[in-house]
């Protein structure tokens, strides 16, 4: 295994009432793309925040690139070049694309202070953020919004980008696309953990993957043997792949 980017070590977080993560251990090599499944409820949101320090954890560590980023808050943790697409996408909707994009850009405050060959590169990834650049983004499709959350937190080199169930209500075309997007992503050398109910989806891009269930994670290891296993996959989702 690769050298580990990111790691939760016996995480525990609590949500009011309500205790979520009970021990959640997670590796996430770098340099390849981490699948994060499990049935509705098992956490997987909830480690995505807890991660993010949108939800600190009660108990347990995560540690970041050696660093421990427990207790930090949401814009530091963001700071290390950690990117997080949440399940909302959290599009500006009244900011057209172009100022979305602007937005994310940390280091420019004008269109012509952004990284030109970059721009480009994440227009060939996503044709549709070039194409709508100028329009609301409120005006997006479904499809074209989660381009542009994923295009947004991509916009400025990371060290991690974390996406929670990037292909939720897409059209089939349009998951085709995004998983090509990812796949070049990964192949760019970029560390990447996704959550992901589209098990096709995990299936064609995951290199590692962990399963939770109940607040834990229940099983690791790669994405091929889980694929490739059925029982396995009965026995952790409910399903074959």
């Amino acid at each position: 295994m690769s050298d580990i980017l990111l790691q939760l070590e016996g995480v525990h977080t609590h949500i009011g009432a309500y205790h979520i993560l009970h021990g959640a251990d997670l590796i996430v090599p770098r340099g390849q793309l981490t699948m994060l499944l499990g049935r509705n409820g098992a956490g997987k949101t909830t480690t995505l925040r807890s991660i993010m320090g949108l939800w600190h954890a009660n108990r347990g560590r995560i540690v970041f690139d050696g660093r421990d980023i427990t207790a930090l808050d949401t814009p530091d943790i963001a700071a290390l070049g950690i990117a997080y697409v949440p399940e909302t996408m959290g599009i500006f909707s009244d900011l057209t694309v172009k100022e979305n994009m602007l937005l994310a850009a940390r280091q420019a405050r004008r269109v012509s202070q952004m990284d030109a060959g970059r721009l480009q590169w994440i227009f060939s990834l996503f044709p549709a953020v070039e194409k709508f650049w100028n329009h609301p983004a409120g005006k997006l499709s479904g499809g074209q919004k989660q381009m542009l959350a994923v295009a947004r937190a991509i916009v400025e080199p990371r060290e991690l980008l974390i996406v929670d169930e990037p292909s939720k209500g897409l059209a089939p075309a349009i998951i085709n696309n995004m998983i090509d997007a990812f796949a070049q992503l990964k192949s760019s050398g970029s560390t990447i953990l996704l959550v992901e109910q589209n098990i096709s989806f995990a299936k064609r891009l995951g290199d590692s993957v962990a399963v939770m269930e109940h607040g834990r994670v229940v099983h690791a290891g790669t994405m091929q043997a889980l694929a490739e296993d059925e029982a396995l996959q009965h026995t952790l989702l409910g399903l074959a792949l």
